[in-house]
């Protein structure tokens, strides 16, 4: 059995993992949870840290989305800031800043992947998966594949 964490510990640890990456705050409390401490000791140090800026599930959400959404659609990355935490208010605040974008990036995964227009409806099938797989919308799916088909034919 492990020894019980002191107090003065707790403030140490949440900064050690806070000057790594930025965290949710339910992170944090799992973290912590998982490392010893107590939920009654934790909820009053996360609320003076939120106080002074530095826990913010806002800013852990603009980082996690610029981290990720390279590789990620709006419907994996709004499910992922769910898992850890984040209410919708943030999520769809931070998303809805980047909505612009995600045709593009939808476009760069496609490329990367294929390069080409399906040649069959078999293979434009396994392209959506693929795109679905990353959390694109069925809209923007659509409209990234049937840009490439229409590359393809100005291409051919």
């Amino acid at each position: 059995m492990k020894p019980s964490p002191e107090p003065g510990d707790l403030r140490e640890r949440a900064l050690r993992l806070l000057a790594r990456r930025e965290h949710s705050r339910a992170e944090l409390v799992r973290k912590l949870e998982r490392a010893g401490f107590s939920r009654e000791d934790i909820a009053p140090l996360l609320d003076a840290f939120e106080t002074k800026n530095w826990l913010s599930d806002r800013r852990f959400a603009d980082s996690y989305v610029a981290d990720h959404r390279a590789r990620a659609g709006s419907v994996k990355l709004a499910y992922d800031l769910r898992q850890r935490g984040v209410s919708d208010n943030i999520i769809e605040s931070v998303l809805g800043d980047n909505r612009d974008s995600e045709l593009d990036r939808a476009r760069e995964v496609w490329q990367k992947k294929f390069g080409t227009a399906p040649a069959d409806a078999a293979e434009k099938a396994r392209q959506m998966r693929f795109l679905q797989s990353r959390g694109f919308t069925p809209e923007v799916i659509r409209r990234t594949i049937s840009s490439g088909d229409e590359r393809a034919r100005d291409n051919g």
